[in-house]
């Protein structure tokens, strides 16, 4: 290790000194939320300024190639950062009422992000283990932070159990890749896999690696059948903890995803691909049609959530059969649904400020009146997850079903008209929920509540990127596209 080296890591340096600056605060001055949140603010530009500063030098790699910051580093880094600062802008409406303490909550997000950000920059499959747990064990803090909710309880421990059996499973996926390529370097295995393939076929040890490696991100990102944890994990866990649990580390397993398979086992690609093509179809498919009986807003999303899996994986199984805007599409899918699914769970969190307020969808009857804003913002937010134009989230369905739609392998094809299939089914319990909102009376009177300035401004951010995409698509296709040149299917 060296200055250079340490340089290169100055993000993730200056992430874990902001989650330590937040503990040594509220040992100071203990229970002080504004504290809490000012240091969470100002170590997170800090840390987008390291990112930037670091990403001006070029590709680099670190700790021997263990650790690389290239195009798809940076930009992952840029939507984690986004993710977590959101995340910390909704919470207080909904923490704070509740009595549930916010400088423990903005310290287990920060590591949480020191863990995904390490995730996109490291080029070892050993670094790659280390740091998927390091995002997921604060997820797993956080589903139960609740700790006198008993739904909370049960859906800490289903994804505690569950979350750590395929943590176990993805780790034998490794140690057969490792055994079988004799190096834990990303380029190595590459380079090993690459005679592999070359010599005809793959031997079963290697395709045992596979099967356990798939099943291990399958869990991850909640792939059908993989994803039973997902909608208790998500109804029981406070609104804020879940809309980060439905981005953060879903994007990061998908980063997992892109260093892993479409960087190490890339040469293998056609041999991965039609399980992948296989989870993308049940996937999205199961997750809609699930959704479509949900009278929970929260169960709903959770299950909508899935179905998004299903549209990204999409785009890995086109730029695995070799259409790079595959690699392209999935990289703008995880931008834009980090901002448009979780401004959707801050609207939820905002209507359940008030104490006892559930999730159901009676809860949203007469929003559109009662509360203008935030029901104009909801269906924003839902048009959105739906794929209507010109919101942002049709510019990135329409970038992943057209990268499927080029490419040569027919069954990637028909991805693309599974995808719109399923795009349009969705409309329908979206927009249940529109109705709700506008169409439907309350049961009982209510009145309309008071939000906190980080709420609005968090829902301005979301809502304006979401709302008005058309004007941002110049910078984040030209960021996409770089980003995306990092790697190539050899």
């Amino acid at each position: 290790m060296n200055i250079d080296d340490l340089v290169t890591i100055s993000p993730l340096i200056a992430c874990v000194l902001t989650a330590c600056g937040v503990l040594v605060a509220d040992l100071i001055a203990p229970g002080r939320t504004r504290v809490a949140i000012a240091i969470a603010f100002g170590g997170l530009v800090v840390v987008a300024a390291a990112v930037v500063l670091v990403a001006d030098g070029g590709d680099v790699s670190a700790f021997g190639g263990a650790y690389t910051v290239d195009g798809i580093t940076t930009f992952l880094d840029a939507v984690f950062i986004a993710t977590i600062g959101l995340t910390i802008a909704f919470a207080p409406d909904y923490l704070v009422p509740r009595d549930l303490p916010m400088p423990e909550f903005t310290t287990i997000l920060l590591f949480a992000l020191t863990g995904a950000m390490l995730i996109a920059g490291s080029t070892d499959l050993l670094l790659l283990f280390l740091a998927l747990e390091l995002m997921v064990l604060p997820g797993y803090m956080l589903a139960g932070f609740a700790k006198r909710d008993a739904l909370a309880t049960e859906g800490a421990i289903k994804y505690f159990l569950l979350g750590s059996f395929s943590s176990a499973i993805f780790l034998f996926g490794l140690a057969f890749t490792w055994g079988l390529s004799g190096t834990t370097r990303v380029t190595g295995v590459t380079d090993a896999l690459t005679t592999f393939a070359a010599g005809g076929g793959i031997s079963i040890g290697l395709a045992m690696g596979l099967a356990f490696l798939t099943t291990g991100v399958a869990f991850k990102i909640a792939a059908v059948p993989f994803h039973y944890w997902t909608p208790d994990a998500y109804q029981g866990s406070p609104t804020p903890v879940t809309g980060y649990l439905s981005v953060g580390p879903k994007v990061g397993a998908f980063a997992l995803i892109i260093r892993l398979f479409a960087e190490a086992l890339a040469p293998l690609a056609a041999d991965w691909l039609p399980v992948f093509i296989g989870l993308a179809i049940v996937t999205m498919t199961l997750g809609n049609l699930v959704a479509l009986t949900q009278d929970n807003v929260k169960r709903m999303l959770a299950y909508s959530s899935i179905a998004h899996t299903g549209y990204m994986l999409v785009g890995l199984a086109a730029y695995a059969s070799g259409e790079m805007a595959g690699l392209e599409g999935l990289l703008l899918y995880s931008l834009v649904y980090a901002f448009m699914n979780l401004g959707a769970f801050a609207v939820v969190a905002a209507l359940q400020r008030r104490r006892g307020v559930t999730a159901s969808l009676s809860t949203f009857a007469g929003l559109g009146r009662r509360e203008p804003w935030l029901g104009l913002l909801m269906t924003l937010f839902l048009l959105s997850l739906t794929g209507i134009p010109p919101t942002a989230g049709f510019f990135a369905k329409a970038y992943i079903i057209l990268a499927a739609v080029e490419s040569a392998d027919p069954w990637v094809n028909l991805l693309a008209v599974i995808a719109v299939v399923n795009a349009a089914a969705a409309a329908f319990y979206y927009l249940r929920v529109v109705r709700q909102m506008y169409m439907e009376e309350p049961a009982a009177e209510q009145t309309a509540l008071s939000h906190g300035r980080l709420l609005w401004a968090g829902l301005a951010i979301t809502s304006v990127f979401t709302a008005f995409f058309f004007i941002f698509t110049g910078p984040v296709f030209d960021s996409i596209q770089r980003a995306a040149q990092a790697l190539a299917i050899t």
